[in-house]
């Protein structure tokens, strides 16, 4: 099984947190979900490893 990475790995995740908040002001609820929506299928486009988004997905619902 394709072990996903959950330590911390992003430079700088107190800026990528304000980011991500930013990325949010102003947009309406349906607006907000779509942005959500569209950053995960970007992402998991870029993993592109199924077993790893399975995974994902699995360890989102615990």
């Amino acid at each position: 099984m394709t072990m996903i990475n959950t330590d911390p790995n992003i430079i700088g995740p107190d800026d990528f947190y304000q980011e991500l908040i930013d990325l949010h002001r102003d947009l309406s609820d349906e607006q907000s979900a779509r942005v959500n929506a569209k950053l995960i299928l970007l992402l998991a486009n870029h993993i592109g490893d199924r077993e790893i988004l399975k995974e994902a997905m699995r360890l989102a619902t615990d």
